[in-house]
């Protein structure tokens, strides 16, 4: 079967008041309309205070950038007619989760109640990237190939170094507060799609979950499409890094295919070593290297994606990707989103002006810098 890698792409924004920048709900009136404007692609999120979108599939990441664009720009207009902001970031740099109330609906509730306390922190915002591949076989024998660059994705999209005003130390705080659910985490291995559907499939059959969809891994196959759904990844507060990061994905996915063609596959190494990589990146985020376990060394970032770049000429030629996935070098070089964060809070600081405003005027400026 020929494959064509379709893309698709979801985001989940924060909601920010205009004048006190502080989070702010959801009016259902605002939700409704943009749903009205995208019919299916735009959806209220666990907390009253986010808002989902999802693009259609694509072929293309030219059409994937249009349909993208069209819906940051809906919600965007949509929300300024309650003088309202979208902010394309994994965690608000001064709110508190304490002050958040999870949006009433009936999936919601139940997600409630059957998480307890841990549901409560749940203020983090997240990408996920869904790549076509219709054979199920195929889906369960490229996870745990692909398993072996979430790091390097993570690494390249951390987004998130405060919490509740505070500097964590870490680049991607939110997969802190993720990993605190079940059924996160790296994915396990499978050895067939058969064996996948039966390991899941006790859950299901005994109630505990009322589908696959309720596992969230970081890469996992999606049980409403045909697609592998990776979900590791910070959100981009800029539109342009979602778009290479999304790029990055597909053509990992053909490259995995494209080494399956010719009888050859990317080496599996141990959870516990791809996890010591998971987290070198939710720690240092593109600041520190990962290792090369291969090469028995850690490298720098930019070298790692350098050599990735080589790996993938071939997939990123014919997707026609080649310019979103430069653009990862220059992140790989000078920093991902939480990088610039600290550096706005740190020259905030310095004039005496409110670090923490300046870190969501910074946010806001650049969710409409590719608009």
């Amino acid at each position: 079967m020929q494959q064509e890698f379709t893309l698709g792409i979801e985001e989940e924004y924060l909601l920010v008041d205009r004048d006190s920048l502080q989070l702010a709900h959801a009016p259902p009136a605002l939700i409704e309309a943009c749903q009205n404007d995208f019919e299916g692609q735009v959806s209220p999120e666990f907390l009253q205070c986010q808002i989902e979108v999802g693009t259609r599939p694509h072929t293309t990441i030219k059409s994937a950038r249009e349909d993208l664009k069209r819906l940051r720009s809906c919600v965007s207009e949509r929300a300024a007619e309650y003088n309202l902001s979208p902010i394309a970031v994994s965690c608000h740099p001064f709110a508190n989760w304490k002050d958040q109330h999870h949006t009433r609906k009936e999936r919601y509730d139940a997600l409630q109640h059957a998480l307890g306390g841990v549901a409560r922190r749940m203020l983090i915002c997240g990408m996920h990237v869904h790549v076509g591949v219709e054979d199920q076989a195929l889906r369960a024998d490229l996870m745990p190939q692909l398993a072996y660059f979430l790091p390097h994705l993570l690494a390249l999209s951390t987004s998130s170094p405060y919490w509740n005003g505070e500097d964590t130390g870490l680049s991607s705080y939110r997969l802190t507060v993720f990993d605190n659910l079940p059924r996160t985490g790296l994915p396990p291995v499978f050895g067939s799609w058969a064996e996948y559907e039966r390991t899941t499939g006790v859950l299901v059959e005994l109630g505990v979950i009322e589908d696959t969809s309720k596992i969230w891994w970081d890469l996992r196959p999606s049980h409403r499409f045909p697609t592998l759904e990776t979900r590791i990844m910070d959100v981009q507060p800029r539109l342009e890094h979602t778009l290479s990061l999304a790029a990055l994905v597909q053509a990992l996915t053909r490259m995995l295919c494209r080494l399956k063609g010719r009888n050859l596959r990317w080496r599996q190494y141990d959870k516990f070593l791809i996890g010591e990589n998971r987290w070198r990146a939710q720690r240092y985020g593109v600041g520190e290297g990962l290792i090369d376990f291969g090469d028995r060394s850690i490298k720098p970032m930019a070298e790692l994606i350098g050599e990735l770049m080589g790996m993938l000429a071939e997939d990123t030629e014919a997707l026609g990707t080649m310019t979103e996935l430069a653009r990862l070098r220059q992140i790989a070089e000078g920093g991902t989103s939480a990088t610039r964060q600290r550096r706005i809070h740190a020259e905030a600081t310095a004039r005496g002006e409110d670090p923490g405003m300046a870190v969501v005027k910074h946010l806001i400026e650049e969710f409409h810098a590719d608009l």
